[in-house]
């Protein structure tokens, strides 16, 4: 039995110079479709051809090619984190929460990979 109750979401965050124009490019180029740009967030998301999968797009001045992070979907991010934490998951920093949007929380696998785990909040 896991640890975590994940939901049928995956989203694979990436980091972009220019997130309106990867959006651009990943609709054009793949097929996808934009979701939305959150541009007090420095964020947008494009939905993949695969259910329940997403390309998350996090804008930064200097992205690193080839750094992603799994972004998997929970119903109750606290519950998720204290039952990781109690199985000794190591997490980088509290919480994050853009209120209205999603609370984020990013923790890694015993390699040092970042993942993360996301409650959307939109209701």
């Amino acid at each position: 039995m896991p640890i975590v109750s994940l939901e049928n979401t995956i989203t694979i965050a990436i980091s972009v110079r220019d997130r309106h124009l990867s959006a651009q490019w990943y609709a054009e180029k793949l097929g996808f479709e934009l979701l939305y740009h959150a541009d007090d967030a420095g964020w947008s998301e494009v939905r993949t051809m695969t259910e329940g999968v997403t390309i998350g797009l996090g804008e930064q001045a200097e992205p690193t090619p080839g750094n992603s992070v799994p972004v998997f979907g929970v119903a109750d991010i606290a519950s998720a984190r204290k039952a990781l934490e109690a199985a000794d998951v190591r997490f980088d920093g509290e919480t994050e929460t853009i209120e209205g949007m999603v609370s984020t929380a990013t923790f890694y696998d015993p390699d040092g990979n970042a993942l993360m785990l996301a409650q959307d909040l939109t209701g």
